[in-house]
């Protein structure tokens, strides 16, 4: 490995394909209680429970007005999956998608038709469908999932959703989201185990987790194929999590503590990944998204709790002291740039909203309607009730959710993507059954 590189393509790739848009790719002023009083000591943090910290809910049935919330975001997938190729594009009539997108699909399929929102014949249609195509991709280097496809005709492309034969690379954290994705299928539809095993042997997780550590890959500008550490405090732990369900251990990858510093934001102990931008050349976001994935699919360890409750407790707080809901996360935009950062903490900033490349983006700062589901399944208080009722108005019942509410302008922001529409159908399913791979673990049991 001759870099770090924090580089989910997705969300790279998302400002390629907002609205069904092509832009140049790129790569992935606020306050606090102490601003850039972070501790980035390279001894291991440690971390103890905070005081008052929410236990995860107990499984309930939905109310019918959630129902209906559930009904919405499967109006994505119903509408914009293709019906050749199986699979649906990352934003509303743009057929372009990642892995980390058609994981989302697989979880989100599986969200549906735990919740009765679609019966077992339309899910086995379904899924079958998928793991089709899935089996079909092209690999780069005629080895790994390359990071964008056609999602019509499954063939590998770039940035633009322009055809390319060799591929531009692939991302370890995607592949990881798939891992995740077809794991949980089989285990919770064995009549679907065998296919979703075979798909993820075609892509040779064994050789992406390496020495500890989860590696990516890139083109060089010399067109040589360059290996990279992929990920950053959050995401880097999901994926090795994914991975270690399929028995392959990142245990660098896996560990909090290793590059892990602390940040003062609202008073409350933030953790973020110490390895700078301006050192390795990857922004060090600390955003919802992560810690809300871990939640509603692993249920979270004694470590990511923690680390998950100081990062929406700060979101809490900054709306005890500013009365401005927040609920932060990447996202796709319905105008340029296309896609930002509205993270709790980055490059030395709290609550700063950034491009891919690190450009100020603060005019673009949303209320995130995935991380408000989100928050609302995992912690279930008052503020995650505001938090739902901003959101609620913001969908299309024919279409799905959209993005959320720009904080500068209160007006919606009109992307409805792939997603979005995942996590709150994965959210809906959360409430009434717990976290997925707890239920999958049961379903197995019992088959």
């Amino acid at each position: 490995m001759t870099h770090l590189l924090n580089d989910p393509s997705r969300r790279a790739f998302a400002a390629s394909c907002a609205l069904g848009l092509t832009v140049p790719m790129g790569s992935r002023a606020a306050t606090a209680t102490a601003p850039g009083a972070a501790t980035a000591s390279k001894s291991p943090v440690v971390i103890t429970a905070s005081p008052g910290r929410s236990a995860l809910p107990t499984p309930r049935k939905l109310t019918p007005r959630e129902r209906q919330w559930a009904r919405i975001a499967w109006a994505y997938f119903a509408k914009n999956t293709d019906a050749k190729s199986g699979l649906p594009g990352s934003v509303e009539n743009y057929p372009s998608g990642t892995l980390w997108d058609m994981g989302s699909y697989l979880l989100a399929l599986n969200a549906a038709h735990q919740l009765g929102l679609i019966d077992g014949k339309e899910f086995d249609r379904r899924a079958t469908a998928a793991l089709n195509g899935l089996g079909t991709l092209g690999l780069f280097d005629k080895q790994f999932p390359n990071k964008a496809y056609n999602t019509q005709t499954l063939k590998m492309t770039d940035y633009t959703n322009a055809p390319t034969g060799r591929g531009i690379g692939w991302s370890a954290i995607d592949v990881g989201r798939m891992v995740l994705a077809l794991h949980a299928l089989g285990r919770q539809h064995p009549q679907h185990a065998k296919q979703a095993k075979a798909v993820t042997a075609l892509w040779r997780p064994q050789h992406i987790v390496r020495d500890g550590e989860l590696v990516g890959g890139r083109v060089d500008k010399d067109g040589a194929t360059e290996p990279v550490q992929e990920g950053r405090l959050g995401y880097e732990q999901y994926a090795a999590k994914a991975f270690a369900l399929i028995g392959l251990k990142a245990n660098k990858a896996l560990d909090y503590t290793r590059q892990m510093a602390l940040v003062d934001v609202e008073g409350v102990k933030v953790a973020y990944d110490r390895r700078s931008p301006a050192e390795f050349g990857a922004h060090n976001y600390v955003i919802s998204e992560p810690y809300v994935l871990d939640g509603l699919e692993f249920g979270w360890d004694a470590t990511s709790r923690e680390l998950a409750w100081r990062v929406f407790l700060a979101q809490q707080r900054r709306f005890e002291r500013t009365g401005v809901l927040t609920a932060v996360t990447e996202d796709h935009l319905d105008k340029k740039p296309h896609f930002v950062y509205n993270t709790v903490y980055s490059s030395g900033k709290v609550w700063n909203t950034i491009t891919d490349t690190g450009a100020d983006a603060s005019a673009y700062r949303c209320l995130a309607v995935k991380a408000a589901f989100g928050w609302y399944a995992l912690i279930g208080n008052d503020y995650t009730r505001k938090l739902i009722e901003a959101v609620a108005p913001l969908n299309d019942p024919t279409r799905g959710w959209l993005g959320g509410l720009y904080e500068a302008t209160k007006q919606p922001n009109k992307s409805i993507n792939a997603n979005t529409n995942a996590v709150v159908l994965q959210s809906l399913a959360f409430i009434e059954n717990g976290p997925l791979l707890r239920r999958a673990a049961k379903a197995a049991v019992k088959a």
